[in-house]
């Protein structure tokens, strides 16, 4: 299985509430809201869920999967680039999207971040990791997204269920036409040299593919358009985010059984039995196979088919309205979280070099708890001295300066913002 992500907050800032009018900073010293405070509890636990995946084992001296591969295994990177989305909404006016030089500003500011995220991924890729990093896929995400900002939160969520139906179809046809995982991590010079490979291996063949993962951002956003302090609308996630989970498990069990695992099994027959119920179960390493399309049909994490896609998609919604949903009283306990997920940019950054150290195959737990331990530790204390995180702050002040730089072209830039149409 491949590596979770990734996200970064600080592949950018969240919200109005902690940003400037160009999107920029967090101010210091100012409690952050509920709901920002939320939204940055799920992101930590999704850190929290990815360095899991990472570093503890996936199965058991018996075979049985483990309760880290069981909750986190494929979902918490599902959870960021969820999160991503909703980060975008936030950065773009909110529930009420920019206009006129406004919405220019802030698209030019999100290109500049994909831009840092993606070289910074980029740099990675030149050291031997022992997982694949989203973070050059993060920036292919906020690219593919500047399209659908402007859109209504109703056409979103179509856009969304668009990418999950149909991209699927369109990936496992390039599998056997594009590069298929010709790179572990691409990095600057494979860009350089390879450009048309590493473009398919981002959009398509990749771990993480843009095309089919644009599902999570695209509800991102919309949801980032809610009113996400309203608690109907806070339950409503956690519910319909379950249900929605619910019936793409049961309808990819239910199809499986009536027929399509044995139609896998006819197209594939070099794959046992028990082979094909692991990749069911656990997902595909590194891709499924192209002998059937009754692969589609497999709800496994990473498979990225419109069964796992809309499983995991509802895992995260269902994630950050519990997060929202939980009271006031409870921030206290959910400060950890908070605050890694407040600076995951450079947190994850961070986890990528410890594993590149490959130190922890021998003492597992010892490494996850102590990656946990220092991570909170270092979240809280830089929070409440300095504020953003290194690379945040980097991020936030470029797109602030890009921002800034848009404006003044064109007077203050202020224009009526439209409210967003339900």
């Amino acid at each position: 299985m491949t590596a979770e992500r990734t996200p970064p907050a600080g592949a950018g800032t969240d919200a109005g509430a902690r940003t400037d009018r160009t999107g920029g900073a967090a101010v210091r010293g100012r409690a952050p809201s509920r709901r920002i405070a939320g939204v940055d509890a799920a992101r930590g636990f999704a850190l929290f869920g990815m360095i899991a995946v990472h570093t503890l084992p996936w199965f058991s001296e018996e075979g049985e999967p483990t309760l880290a591969l069981t909750l986190f295994g494929g979902h918490a990177s599902a959870l960021f680039a969820t999160l991503a989305g909703v980060s975008l909404a936030f950065t773009t006016g909110g529930r009420t999207p920019y206009t006129g030089r406004r919405r220019t500003a802030s698209r030019w500011a999100q290109v500049g971040r994909a831009a840092i995220i993606a070289l910074i991924g980029f740099l990675l890729g030149f050291l031997v990791l022992p997982w694949h990093n989203i973070l050059v896929y993060y920036g292919v995400f906020f690219l593919l997204a500047l399209p659908f900002l402007g859109l209504r939160i109703r056409h979103l969520l179509l856009s969304a269920a668009l990418f999950a139906v149909l991209a699927p179809f369109l990936m496992q046809w390039s599998l056997d036409r594009l590069p298929a995982h010709e790179f572990s991590n691409p990095s600057l010079l494979d860009l350089v040299t390879e450009p048309g490979s590493v473009l398919a291996h981002l959009l398509l063949t990749g771990t993480y593919p843009a095309l089919p993962w644009m599902t999570f951002v695209c509800a991102g956003i919309a949801i980032g358009r809610m009113d996400l302090a309203d608690r109907r609308v806070q339950a409503g996630l956690a519910a319909v985010g379950a249900v929605l989970a619910l019936a793409a498990w049961g309808l990819a069990t239910v199809a499986l059984s009536l027929g399509g695992r044995e139609a896998i099994a006819a197209a594939t027959p070099w794959m046992s039995e028990s082979e094909i119920g692991e990749v069911i179960a656990y997902g595909a390493d590194p891709e499924l196979p192209t002998t059937t399309l009754w692969w589609l049909l497999v709800p496994g994490a990473h498979s990225n088919t419109p069964f796992s896609l809309l499983l995991s998609l509802g895992l995260a919604a269902s994630a950050l309205g519990l997060f929202l949903l939980l009271p006031r009283a409870a921030d206290r306990a959910l400060t950890p979280l908070a605050a890694m997920g407040a600076m995951t940019f450079t947190l994850y950054v961070s986890h990528l070099l410890v594993m590149w150290l490959e130190l922890f195959w021998d003492a597992p737990y010892l490494w996850f708890w102590g990656q946990i331990l220092a991570f909170v530790l270092v979240a809280v204390l830089w929070q409440r001295s300095i504020g953003q995180g290194p690379l945040e702050k980097l991020v936030s002040a470029s797109t602030k300066a890009i921002a800034r730089r848009v404006l003044a072209r064109g007077g203050d830039g202020t224009a009526p913002r439209a409210p967003v149409a339900r």
